[in-house]
């Protein structure tokens, strides 16, 4: 809910172009910088107090937003906001949910006529949300903004790039804890460098777009996380390959994205532009899920393939270790034989980097797509300002 709101606060408080650009790769690098500080401070509580104390994190700083908020963010709404719509609420989740659910259901039981029904569920529910918007005078989603070509192909970038971030923390997170051994709050550190790129690339970016036009910045910027991916798929033994290979994925997602959701503001009429920043956001948290879901389901359907379980491990043991590289190793802490719980777990880290490679060749892909959905719908004029 916050990020919608925020973004649509640039377009009304910078109304020149170039500002606006900067101010939304400060904005873009404010979560950048929590994403950094996340695991790190979250590792920091995880070693030291009990789990449910990373709920707290937010509480320090969400206080003073609801204190200082009403005093320093103007106001800025829709001048013909029309009504709310609970059935278009209610279409929106029955469309994602059997989707997300089949996904995760695809990977750990295949195809299955459940797996059919629960997609085949999520597109009539679809297709029944698209009509609605179509057919209400005020319709939750206008749809009307897809027309614009600039606007479909930022938002398509946006969530394969968020596809490709994720799904690339969900499992480079688990390699360097469950495989390499560290630490969360070591991982954690691990991860800033690619974290501090994507800021510094979100604001290096600015300049670099008033003179080129999207349609090379972003393709360009997008090239840095293949290399990423394939540089992952080649090897996973080496751990300054994933930190440098991290960094290179923040260079291109940082940089992109601050170039494709200006576009979005942009392109869309500024009464609009609460609907666009909430489309922007709808396509980040569909990145997310889709990361996990399909790219994590991925890889765990491979881990299964996979993984040769070492004899004479019990069965409860067994099926724990089938179930999850988490699982393989929380078992291996629990074995008497020392001999059969290392066995374990090189086994397990051994299927899991097998799915990696896999799965880093298709998000490799993803972003291949991203960077010709770009190059073809985000123009060729640079982007100079307006007022």
């Amino acid at each position: 809910m916050l990020m919608p709101s925020t973004l649509s606060l640039l377009r009304s408080i910078f109304r020149d172009r170039d500002e606006r650009r900067l101010a939304i790769a400060v904005w873009a690098s404010g979560f950048s910088a929590g994403a950094a500080l996340g695991p790190i401070v979250g590792g920091f509580l995880l070693e030291h107090f009990s789990w449910g104390s990373v709920f707290l994190m937010a509480v320090p700083v969400l206080v003073p937003l609801l204190v200082l908020a009403p005093f320093f963010v103007p106001e800025s709404r829709d001048p013909a906001p029309g009504r709310f719509d609970p059935v278009s609420v209610l279409l929106s989740l029955a469309t994602m949910v059997p989707i997300v659910y089949g996904i995760k259901k695809l990977a750990v039981d295949g195809p299955t006529l459940t797996v059919g029904a629960l997609f085949v569920a999520g597109v009539v529910f679809g297709w029944l949300f698209v009509r609605r918007q179509r057919t209400l005078p005020s319709p939750m989603l206008d749809m009307t903004l897809f027309r614009r070509g600039t606007f479909s192909g930022a938002i398509l970038v946006n969530l394969l790039s968020v596809v490709g971030l994720v799904g690339f923390l969900y499992f480079v997170a688990q390699h360097l804890q469950l495989v390499v051994g560290l630490t969360p709050m070591v991982a954690g550190f691990a991860l800033v460098p690619g974290l501090a790129l994507m800021i510094v690339s979100g604001l290096a970016v600015v300049p670099v777009a008033k003179r080129f036009p999207p349609r090379v910045v972003v393709p360009v910027a997008l090239g840095f996380s293949v290399v990423a991916y394939v540089m992952v798929a080649l090897s996973t033994a080496d751990l300054a390959l994933l930190i440098i290979a991290f960094a290179l994925l923040g260079i291109g997602i940082g940089a992109a994205e601050t170039v494709s959701n200006e576009l979005i503001l942009s392109s869309a009429p500024a009464a609009k532009a609460g609907a666009a920043s909430a489309v922007s956001e709808t396509a980040y948290e569909v990145g997310a899920v889709l990361g996990t879901a399909v790219l994590g389901g991925i890889l765990a359907a491979f881990y299964r393939a996979q993984l040769v379980l070492p004899a004479g491990l019990p069965d409860a043991a067994a099926d724990a270790a089938r179930e999850t590289l988490a699982g393989a190793v929380a078992v291996s802490h629990t074995l008497d034989d020392a001999t059969l719980a290392e066995s374990l777990r090189v086994a397990a880290a051994h299927a899991f980097d097998s799915g990696v490679v896999v799965t880093a060749l298709i998000g490799a892909g993803l972003i291949v797509v991203a960077a010709v959905i770009a190059a073809t719908t985000l123009g060729g004029t640079r982007g100079a300002s307006t007022k």
